[in-house]
């Protein structure tokens, strides 16, 4: 399962965010620079952002955004939801109580791929801005780890 461009591209500018603006707006501009991200693009991500509290505007000269609350205390998972990305593994509809199938039952696997989603929220749940700023990911300074994701790649 990978996330679409869409939630990758809020996490990059809310880091980056949180990187340049701790105590001043950014301007959206420069994070696009700085990030090569569509201007236009993260214009679209950070009124779903801002809607879903993640971040706030500040008009004016100078302006931009910030931050909603402290780095420590915006999780990836509240990003990701923010900007609508499906977190699930299963091609399933999580409102409906209809399974994948075409006779409208869940597939054999179905359990298996709910699960992963689920592992994969709890994960982003247990990862704030401040924790990616600061390197604080699970096997991040692990070489081992680094020469499995190389290899991986």
């Amino acid at each position: 399962m990978r996330l679409s461009t869409k939630g990758r591209y809020a996490v990059m500018a809310l880091v980056d965010l949180a990187n340049m603006g701790a105590d001043r707006p950014v301007a959206l501009a420069d994070i696009a620079r700085r990030q090569e991200i569509s201007l236009s693009y993260l214009e679209q991500l950070f009124a779903k952002l801002r809607k879903g509290g993640a971040v706030r505007s500040v008009r004016g000269p100078g302006g931009g955004y910030m931050l909603a609350r402290p780095a420590d205390q915006l999780r990836i998972s509240d990003i990701v939801v923010a900007v609508d990305e499906p977190i699930r593994a299963t091609r399933c509809s999580p409102t409906s109580p209809e399974g994948c199938m075409n006779n409208k039952t869940r597939c054999i696997t179905h359990h298996l791929w709910e699960g992963l989603s689920l592992q994969i929220f709890e994960y982003l749940s247990s990862v704030t801005v401040a924790d990616v700023l600061n390197g604080n990911i699970a096997g991040a300074n692990d070489e081992a780890w680094a020469e499995r994701r190389a290899a991986a790649e």
